[in-house]
């Protein structure tokens, strides 16, 4: 199925690099070539269209949920970032500073950090995506950044080479690429804007350290990103005004439906 897959997706011009198993039995990593952010949330949506459809046609599902199962891994949508002049120069290297960071790279990821609470909602962007933020599964769970570090929420990738840039770790395989990019991008010319300063690097486990929680749940996602005056002016209200609607009203249906583990749990012993 998967070179099935690979085929299909490059026919219709998308650049697949690779493909490779994952974690979990049945999980398996799609990596494209980079592009610019447009055109890459076009292709991500073009994947996950193809994927379903051409695992159908052989048999298979398919599904794109942040985290199906209680015991494996969940599946997540890393974004890798990286800003470049339209003459083809990287912005974010600087051959003469530690890890060939520049420090417009540095404030963009300052602000990257600094939004996290309020973009994670399009990260994240319903109630079961916040069950794949958990210990040890690969998944952040602090707002902190680190050099190849898989635990942090945003790692620097390509150190000391024009390929240096951010990977923001976060998001979980349900996102809408074309609200994450918007937002993260926002959150990062912010950063630069306003000329953020980086915090230091975390080193070592980021699960055992301390640090900014990712936000745990839905509600608290809403929360603060109705709470981002930088989101506002990047989307404006009507925009985000009516994800925050949507937002809610998946909490909203949520909250009134009474799940199996409940019943499960509290059947004989209330």
């Amino acid at each position: 199925v998967m070179r099935a897959i690979r085929k299909g997706l490059q026919g219709a011009g998308v650049p697949v690099e690779n493909t490779k198993g994952e974690a979990d039995s049945g999980q398996e990593e799609v990596n494209v070539r980079y592009t610019d952010a447009l055109t890459m949330a076009d292709n991500h949506s073009i994947v996950k269209n193809a994927v379903k459809e051409i695992a159908w046609a052989n048999g298979r599902a398919v599904t794109f949920l942040a985290k199906p199962s209680t015991t494996k891994a969940g599946s997540s949508s890393h974004i890798h970032q990286s800003l470049w002049t339209t003459g083809g120069e990287p912005l974010f290297f600087d051959a003469a500073a530690e890890h060939g960071m520049s420090s417009k790279m540095k404030s963009f990821l300052a602000g990257q950090l600094a939004h996290a609470p309020a973009t994670t909602l399009f990260l994240a962007p319903y109630i079961n995506s916040y069950k794949r933020f958990a210990r040890g599964t690969f998944a952040p769970t602090k707002i902190v950044w680190s050099m190849d570090n898989r635990t942090a929420g945003y790692r620097v990738c390509g150190a000391d080479s024009k390929a240096v840039r951010v990977e923001c770790r976060i998001g979980g395989s349900d996102l809408n690429p074309y609200l994450a990019m918007a937002a993260l991008l926002a959150a990062g010319i912010d950063g630069i804007d306003r000329d953020m300063q980086l915090a230091d690097e975390f080193r070592g486990d980021a699960y055992q350290g301390k640090g900014n929680e990712i936000p745990a749940t839905l509600r608290a996602a809403i929360d603060e990103a109705e709470a981002s005056a930088m989101l506002r002016d990047a989307l404006g209200d009507a925009v985000l005004g009516h994800y925050l609607h949507a937002a809610r009203f998946e909490q909203s249906e949520y909250d009134r439906v009474v799940t199996d583990w409940e019943i499960a749990r509290g059947f004989e012993r209330a």
